[in-house]
């Protein structure tokens, strides 16, 4: 639900609309700031949301299938969202994530080029931000109007963080599905989590190469007067190097053990609690109430208790 809603956004200006993904117009500036990153980043972009919606789609009925209640947010449909030429005017105001003011972690890009840590096993090692700027202060990533149009410069800035946000989301999704596999007894479930899964790492491999197309520039916010760089990541630093896209073998299971090309981080151990938090401190749910945290926490504690109940 809350990656289908975000996406759902992003397709409204920048993707693809049509019968499969509708809503939206989509906006001419944003859409072609995102192409500068790649050619095809509407098609990208509205595949993507197409699948986090049959994702969640197919979740609920499999609930539902198993006299399970479907999970439903809908209360919480209050977030502002973009007002900017494109969106669906419909779901202003009915949004449940906040792309407006977003902090984003890019740490993953030197995690998956370090073949010397894995967070599982170092849980302490701090791996360096690709885009230091991006992890401080609040960006937005979608234009909010379409005052945010108006400089290219920033524009581009705007789309060179969506570019950013759209692999650091997935690369979650890359780890959370394993970790929850690995406390799954029911074999449904386990095919479940191991057939999803690896949809999530297949968006993740495609938004990590885009990533490194950003363009090099530094823009300051109109609005908020925070300022944001993007390095230029065309350089020989091994852990920096944008074409370094396929996950560098590192030390897994123990050090005493060869290193081997994996996902990481897998610890089962709080990895829905950890999940959330991660999706909080990136700004997600900026503007969100204390009750949608309230049952928010109480599904990821549920999550992380569960072993295996038979169904």
């Amino acid at each position: 639900l809350l990656e289908a809603d975000f996406w759902i956004q992003y397709n409204e200006l920048g993707g693809i609309q049509d019968p499969e993904v509708p809503g939206g117009t989509g906006n001419p500036a944003y859409h072609d700031a995102l192409g500068v990153l790649d050619e095809d980043m509407d098609q990208y972009i509205h595949d993507n949301t197409d699948d986090e919606i049959t994702h969640h789609t197919f979740l609920n009925a499999y609930l539902v299938s198993k006299g399970s209640a479907p999970a439903n947010l809908d209360p919480f449909r209050t977030l502002m969202g973009s007002t900017a030429t494109g969106v669906n005017t419909a779901l202003i105001g009915h949004r449940l994530t906040n792309l407006t003011q977003l902090t984003i972690d890019t740490s993953w890009w030197t995690r998956y080029r370090d073949d010397s840590h894995n967070p599982d096993l170092d849980p302490d090692h701090v791996f360096p931000q690709a885009v230091p700027t991006l992890g401080v202060n609040q960006h937005t990533a979608i234009p909010r109007t379409d005052a945010d149009t108006t400089d290219p410069n920033f524009l581009q800035a705007i789309a060179n963080t969506a570019g950013f946000h759209f692999p650091t989301i997935e690369q979650g999704g890359n780890s959370l599905y394993p970790s929850l596999a690995l406390r799954a007894i029911h074999p449904e479930v386990l095919r479940i989590l191991l057939s999803i899964g690896p949809t999530e790492t297949m968006h993740f491999q495609t938004w990590s190469d885009k990533a490194g197309n950003a363009p090099p520039l530094t823009a300051v916010d109109p609005v908020t007067g925070v300022s944001v760089t993007f390095p230029d990541l065309d350089v020989d630093d091994e852990l920096l190097k944008k074409n370094l896209i396929m996950p560098e073998p590192c030390p897994f299971l123990d050090r005493s053990l060869p290193i081997v090309s994996i996902i990481r981080p897998t610890n089962t151990e709080g990895a829905a609690m950890g999940a959330l938090t991660f999706l909080t401190n990136m700004g997600l749910f900026r503007g969100q109430s204390t009750a949608f945290f309230a049952y928010m926490t109480q599904l990821a504690q549920d999550a992380d208790h569960a072993r295996g109940r038979r169904i």
